[in-house]
């Protein structure tokens, strides 16, 4: 296929018709339609298609394609089945449904994966956009089985239609490789939306450039998506010799207020996790935030959408293999959702979504179990002096689901406190903490070992506002509505948690526990 300023498909979106009926997929499970999703943090249910196969086992959410249309929340997502047969293809794109973010109905799968011989044996990150009347689904087609990419390229940008979000068709002739000057091993993860600066629709795909290999966002613009003729422009955004990124994924583009924000995740450097960029244009040039994160690395492939209202990030948290608190971070987990914020600076904050506050209602008692000597309680206020000797109390757990409540402030710039988890008989525990003079909230695993962290300035003797909510092994931290750590703590909910001052003086105040009714 030549590549000028053109990308010709032989076939226009029209001829969809004489698709044969194989093409189209109802979504759904096929043993009984939708089903009630009770998780705060969404994994899909087990035995999805009501079937014996090993594949249709319990699995995690994969990377998140949201689409907010007529006032419900379409939230696609790569499903990573725990069995995963050989000879069969993988990462077919499932779909939650919501219309508050706190409550989720799972429909099925949307779009299957293909036969060894398609470019879609695996199916990788995509978008949704709506075009007159009908639907496109751009998403990655991946095969790199050795017969298939002797002769194609390992990855390429596919499509699929649907008038109704549900019963899509896949178009067998919409195709698009990398054109000359990039890398068709590594171009992915389509982002498609109306460009109202130039009034037509631009694509963004995540590539490098070959030779070189730089990480860049290559801009594909269309007049007509249903003509399947998209045209090649410069990239949007190419990674810095300072950043050196290897790809940047799962790229998403939006205007808040007065500014545009480009958001893309990146895995391979000392600074992993979902990161964002700032414009005045959505030409650029983009500026770089002193702290470029949404979340800390395991919250990842983090993507938008609005509800006209509010715009919300949707991304994975990594779940460990084996599955404890020492296994190592790997792909796909549960859903996490953060509502976006801006800053009077412009900058990028995160809250919990209101509605998912609001499930908790039912206040507990904090029942402690032990506290060291350097521990003051008062009516739910802990004062920790923690110069000297480490400073603990730790209370008994509060079951599966919860939300954690406090004001806390930090005497010293030397030192960490926070909280502690799944504290055990021997006295070992994970932690999040917050340290000031790194600036950053770091998560800790029961050997002390940082996994992830997060940007922020702490002042001494300033309160602060933590809320933590958590479900199962599921933990977020916020603070005062502009920062977020998304953690992973295997037994948190049959054990002990606590508080925690190491090398400093700290104070927990109105420390309050609420649970769903």
């Amino acid at each position: 296929m030549k590549y000028r300023n053109i990308i010709t498909i032989a076939s226009i979106f029209f001829s969809l018709v004489s698709c044969s009926q194989d093409d189209t997929y109802v979504g759904g499970s096929i043993s009984g339609g939708n089903s009630e999703i009770t998780s705060i943090f969404p994994v899909p249910p087990s035995q999805w298609m009501g079937a014996n196969d090993p594949y249709y086992s319990a699995g995690y959410t994969g990377d998140i394609m949201p689409f907010f249309d007529n006032g419900k929340f379409h939230i696609y997502f790569l499903h990573d089945a725990q069995n995963k047969p050989a000879g069969k293809g993988f990462h077919d794109i499932h779909e939650y449904l919501s219309t508050d973010l706190a409550h989720f109905t799972y429909e099925g799968q949307m779009i299957p994966y293909g036969k060894t011989t398609d470019p879609d044996f695996a199916i990788g990150t995509g978008s949704v956009v709506k075009v007159g009347n009908l639907y496109y689904f751009y998403y990655t087609g991946h095969n790199e089985t050795p017969a298939f990419v002797q002769s194609n390229a390992r990855e390429s940008v596919l499509c699929a239609t649907s008038s109704d979000l549900k019963n899509w068709t896949k178009v067998p002739s919409f195709k698009i490789t990398a054109p000359a000057g990039y890398y068709n091993y590594d171009f992915r993860d389509p982002h498609v939306f109306y460009n109202d600066e130039l009034k037509k629709y631009s694509m963004l795909v995540s590539t490098q450039t070959e030779p070189g290999r730089k990480a860049v966002l290559l801009h594909f613009t269309s007049a007509d998506p249903a003509s399947g003729k998209w045209e090649v422009e410069a990239p949007i955004y190419t990674t810095t010799p300072q950043e050196n990124y290897l790809m940047m994924e799962c790229a998403d583009i939006f205007k808040m207020g007065n500014y545009w924000y480009l958001i893309f995740s990146e895995n391979w450097s000392g600074n992993k996790g979902t990161h964002y960029r700032m414009a005045n244009s959505i030409n650029g040039p983009w500026t770089t935030p002193e702290n470029d994160m949404i979340d800390g690395e395991y919250f990842y492939a983090g993507k938008t959408a609005s509800d006209g209202n509010k715009r919300y990030v949707f991304g994975w948290n990594a779940r460990k293999t084996p599955e404890n608190d020492l296994g190592n971070k790997d792909w796909a987990g549960n859903m996490v959702i953060h509502e976006l914020i801006q800053n009077s600076d412009g900058t990028l904050g995160t809250q919990a979504p209101q509605k998912v506050k609001d499930l908790f209602s039912k206040k507990i008692v904090a029942e402690v179990d032990a506290t060291s000597e350097n521990v003051t309680a008062n009516n739910g206020n802990y004062t920790l002096s923690g110069t000297t000797n480490k400073a603990l109390v730790t209370f008994k757990s509060i079951g599966k689901k919860a939300k954690i409540k406090a004001e806390f402030t930090l005497g010293k710039e030397n030192g960490t406190s926070g909280f502690v988890f799944h504290t055990d008989s021997n006295g070992s525990y994970c932690k999040i903490v917050f340290d000031m003079a790194k600036g950053k909230i770091i998560g800790y695993n029961s050997i002390s070992q940082e996994v992830t962290r997060m940007p922020f300035q702490f002042q001494a003797n300033t309160k602060y506002d933590v809320e933590i909510i958590t479900e199962g092994s599921v933990v977020v931290l916020y603070i005062n509505g502009k920062a977020a750590l998304t953690n992973r703590v295997y037994g948190r909910e049959q054990n002990k948690w606590g508080l925690i001052a190491e090398g400093q003086n700290s104070t927990f105040s109105n420390l309050q526990i609420t649970q769903p009714e």
